[in-house]
């Protein structure tokens, strides 16, 4: 279901990001990294790293080298692609692959992926939710690294589940 946007709700005060984006369908991946980015340092991003890959597929390796390479790693990665469906089922085949290792990724080293590459049944999908304003799914990505990366602060490393910092149930525990 495609939501409005409303305006921005929180600043940024530190974190590193990092965009891999495909090249592949540049037309729409380039419009959703470029709403993205703008999203991200309005909210006072300042290092935010972009890695350009030739296809969708492709992204799942060079995110995986980004969070174990850097140190230290992103505070989130954002994944950007676009895959049109044809009339074999190669696009299901590769949203498929690129989603499990994407998921896969995030739970192994504990740095949330987010996952902006998109299967469309035609262009008209992807113009709405790539090139418009109004559903910019490009600035949603955006939000919703900047929301895991506060969440991801306010956790204590070594701790198990419930233990965000000012959560009742962690606070019940204690």
């Amino acid at each position: 279901m495609l939501r409005k946007l409303g305006p921005r709700r929180r600043r940024l005060t530190e974190g590193r990001f990092a965009i891999v984006a495909s090249r592949y369908n540049a037309r729409y991946v380039d419009a959703l990294l470029r709403h993205a980015r703008t999203e991200l340092e309005s909210a006072g991003a300042r290092r935010i790293r972009v890695v350009r890959v030739p296809g969708a597929f492709e992204i799942p390796v060079v995110a995986a080298r980004l969070i174990t390479a850097e140190q230290p790693p992103p505070a989130v990665v954002i994944c950007l692609g676009v895959v049109f469906q044809g009339e074999t089922a190669h696009a299901r085949h590769i949203g498929d692959a690129v989603s499990r290792a994407l998921a896969d990724l995030q739970l192994l080293h504990q740095v949330p992926v987010i996952h902006g590459v998109y299967l469309f049944d035609n262009e008209e999908q992807a113009r709405v939710r790539c090139l418009g304003k109004r559903h910019n799914r490009g600035r949603e990505l955006a939000r919703t690294a900047l929301d895991m990366a506060e969440v991801m602060s306010r956790l204590r490393p070594g701790d198990g589940c419930g233990t965000v910092r000012g959560c009742p149930d962690a606070r019940r525990r204690a």
